[in-house]
This record gives C-alpha cells, structure tokens and sequence, in this order.
C-alpha cells in the first residue's frame, strides 16, 4: 500500500502547484500498464477537473519509440541521464518514507527468487542480529505516539521521528519486506516486491492495542470496512464520497484504541508479546480458567441450546430428504 498511499499525496501537490503557476495541464510519467496513472488521474479529476494530464506512456510517438525500461535505459545513458537503474538491474524502484516497491527485471518472472542484492531498507532476515529488540508502542486513538527501546532506551514522541527510526531498527532486523502477485486495476496480474519495516511493526503494534480495546462487533465491522478501504486506496479512489464515509467509520472505530504493546523484533518478523490498556474491554477473572469471576457456567447450556436451533433444524431436513419423506 505504500505506493498507491503515496500517489493521492503526489497528485494533490501537483494540482496545488498547477494552481499557484496558473497551469492548464499536468504530466506524470507512469505507464500504461499500471496502477499509477489511474491513481494519479482520478486525483486529479476530483480535485480539479478542468485540468488536463499528459502521459507519455500513452502516446504512440512515445511508446512506439521507447517499447520499454531498456529503451529508457539506453536514452538515458547516450544522453547523460543520471538513473539509478542498469541493465543488470533494471528494478522499477518506488521510494517514499513508508516503503520501497520493487518491480521488472528478474521480478517478471515469480518463478525466480528476488536477488539478495536489491534490498535497499532491509537486511537479509538470516542474517539479522541474533538477539531481539523490543520495542514498547504507546498509541492514542489508534495512532502512535511514543516509542521506548527497552534496550538501550531509546524514546521518541515525534510521530516522523517515530517512522523513521522503526524504519532503521526494523531494517537492522530484516521486518518488513514481502513478496507477493498482486491484480492491477487494469486487470493484469503482476508480481512486486515491497519493504516497509516501519509500516509492518507500527501495524502490528495497532493489532495489539485494538485486541484488547475494541469492541467484537466494531471490530468486524471495522475488518469490513478496512477491505473495501484497501480497495479504493490501491485503485486511487482517496478522494471520493466513499472514502469519505469509511474513514470517518474507521476514525470512530479508534476512539477507544489507546494503550501500549511490547513488539519484539527477530530475523525478519515483528511479534507481539505483551499489552496493556486503561481502556481495556479484557477481564482476566472472567476469561480466568481457575477462577469463575461472576460467570454462571449453567448459563451457557441455554446459549450452546439457541445457538444449535437452526443446525438441529438442518440436520432434521437433510435426514428427511435420504429417507424420500420430503424431495429437495
């Protein structure tokens, strides 16, 4: 999600730029394949739609010149074009504070493991540190507000410094990174490469806190509404009436979702291992296996009773229906 999160912010700037210059136009340079250029350009039809986007990647002079990223290359090169990209490692790189995406080269075919050589945010997880660090994550309203290493104590209440420094220690202990074949909008199939350590050890973190503060019936509600919000971020509808609506739903989802939770980090995965909340729904002397902590155990023969009406009900149907006393 990094990239397409990314995109609503590249393409609002572009638009208040266009303003402030008196422009009737703005470009962007994503190709005619993908996501980007459907994100960047709903963007720009709902924050101005009188404004015009050209798109090389969609002009026949352009791609009937340039078929693909080794014709970008070599212009590149017989004109003294900085890139980062070779031949040898042709990566489509996307880089912003949450994330680094890698696509083409060797990642066109998911048969082929992604080269150890091309992480740029992530250490090799067998290769990380053999001692775990962890990490104590304060949030307030589902947003996190302070970090404490418990190691070497480390503390951090600056919601960027916060990002930044779960990216490097994230980093150092190989969190983060996934592979994955995921659908385009434009209904191709393609397989990308992502590190975000930060985003993964924040995101674990916030499951933590919500387990213990947020309500069973909120919570599915709120699973529903977080698929159809991935939707619409990944196929760039950030500014549209239905996101809108989800995320005023999903801002009062996290009133309650305030607390702490120790994630500890190892060879690639960040786990949680303790939490803590003044707002926590949790009883232990209810949830207790050694104590009844005011629970009626004879209450739940009536429960299991109500609840197995309907598969008694079944049950008695399909019997009826393999002995010919009713047909289907």
């Amino acid at each position: 999600m990094g990239t397409s999160l990314a995109r609503p912010c590249i393409a609002k700037r572009a638009v208040e730029i266009a303003h402030k210059m008196n422009c009737k136009y703005v470009a962007h340079g994503a190709t005619g394949k993908g996501n980007d250029q459907v994100r960047f350009e709903l963007t720009f039809a709902a924050l101005d739609p009188t404004l015009q986007a050209i798109v090389p990647w969609r002009d026949p002079v352009f791609y009937n010149k340039f078929q693909g990223r080794s014709d970008l290359l070599e212009y590149a090169a017989q004109h003294g074009v900085p890139v980062v990209q070779t031949k040898a490692k042709p990566y489509s790189m996307d880089e912003n504070m949450m994330h680094i995406s890698y696509e083409a080269g060797i990642l066109e075919d998911p048969a082929k493991s992604a080269p150890s050589d091309m992480f740029r945010m992530t250490v090799d997880p067998t290769k990380a540190p053999d001692t775990p660090a962890v990490l104590n994550i304060t949030y307030h309203k589902g947003l996190p507000v302070r970090v404490v290493n418990k190691a070497d104590g480390t503390d951090l209440s600056d919601q960027l410094k916060i990002f930044l420094y779960l990216n490097k220690i994230g980093g150092a202990h190989g969190v983060g990174r996934v592979d994955v074949v995921e659908n385009r909008f434009v209904g191709i199939k393609s397989r990308g490469v992502y590190e975000s350590p930060g985003a993964e050890i924040l995101r674990q973190g916030h499951i933590g806190v919500e387990g213990l503060t947020m309500d069973r019936e909120v919570f599915r509600l709120r699973d529903m509404l977080t698929a159809r919000f991935t939707d619409l971020v990944y196929n760039g509808f950030w500014y549209s009436p239905e996101m809108e609506f989800i995320l005023a739903a999903i801002e009062k989802s996290q009133e309650r979702v305030s607390g702490t939770v120790d994630v500890q980090l190892f060879k690639g995965k960040a786990s949680i291992i303790a939490r803590s909340s003044p707002l926590s729904l949790y009883n232990k002397h209810l949830s207790s296996m050694d104590i009844s902590g005011g629970w009626n155990p004879q209450d739940s023969t009536g429960f299991i009773r109500i609840n197995s009406v309907r598969l008694r009900a079944h049950t008695a149907r399909e019997k009826a229906i393999a002995a010919g006393t009713i047909k289907a």
